[in-house]
């Protein structure tokens, strides 16, 4: 991910790569790693020594759950606009970076998922609940993932749940003979399913049911390049607001 960000961000005219972090080829040049000529860009491995270097206006950050919380942190203390795309955070993190975004007055972006199309299968979806409160969500990824169900399923149920209304669903007396073959359960009974594979990347279909019929919204992420269109909307964003936002979509669709 970090590979296509900066791929991403050197496609545009009006961002440039300042700065890049990682644990790993510390001291080259970003632009050799990629297979292209330098770009006067080292990798460091210290975030803060990174900002301190490098005086960027945002930082995007797609490294894992051990680490995001102190990367938000310190970009915020040094008045940098984070734009977040690890999952994994709890409702309590979510909260604190809130916090401390209104108390700073500094944007942060937050989104479980930047593939436009995914976007519009939750939108999509959260119509469709209103006359389908039946609903199930299965979610497929690569098998170096490590939280499960993803984000984007997070996301999705919350957003079913606010459309959704009180409704539990399922049979009360069921019974698993495998415990967790029903997947995990959100609230009012829908269940999550994930599936971790190689060959996949990002892959959600959400499945409901009605008398006599089903309906199904899924995407398909094919390659890593379908979330960067929605990384640069939030990193061109973010300098625009003065507090967290939870989800691209609220950026993306704003009336």
């Amino acid at each position: 991910m970090g590979k296509e960000v900066v791929k991403a961000v050197q496609r545009e005219n009006d961002i440039e790569i300042v700065g890049a972090v990682d644990q790993q080829f510390i001291g080259y040049d970003i632009g050799i790693l990629m297979g292209q000529e330098r770009i006067g860009v080292t990798l460091q491995d210290n975030l803060e020594n990174a900002i301190n270097i490098s005086c960027p206006d945002v930082v995007v950050d797609f490294t894992n759950s051990d680490s995001v919380i102190s990367n938000i942190f310190i970009a915020l203390k040094h008045n940098v606009k984070p734009v977040i795309g690890t999952t994994g955070m709890s409702s309590d993190e979510i909260e604190s970076i809130r916090n401390e975004c209104k108390n700073k007055k500094i944007g942060c972006i937050i989104a479980a998922n930047f593939a436009i199309g995914a976007l519009l299968m939750m939108r999509f979806t959260q119509e469709a609940v209103k006359y389908f409160p039946n609903v199930e969500i299965i979610e497929q990824h690569h098998d170096q993932k490590i939280d499960a169900p993803s984000g984007t399923a997070i996301k999705t149920a919350e957003l079913l749940s606010e459309n959704r209304g009180e409704f539990q669903q399922g049979l009360p007396t069921e019974v698993e003979k495998i415990p967790g073959s029903r997947g995990g359960e959100f609230n009012g009974g829908v269940r999550i399913h994930s599936v971790r594979l190689p060959g996949l990347v990002a892959h959600q279909e959400v499945i409901l049911g009605g008398l006599g019929q089903t309906l199904k919204i899924r995407h398909d992420s094919i390659t890593r390049e379908s979330f960067m269109p929605g990384v640069i909307v939030a990193i061109k964003k973010v300098g625009n607001i003065e507090e967290m936002v939870y989800g691209l979509e609220k950026i993306l669709f704003e009336d």
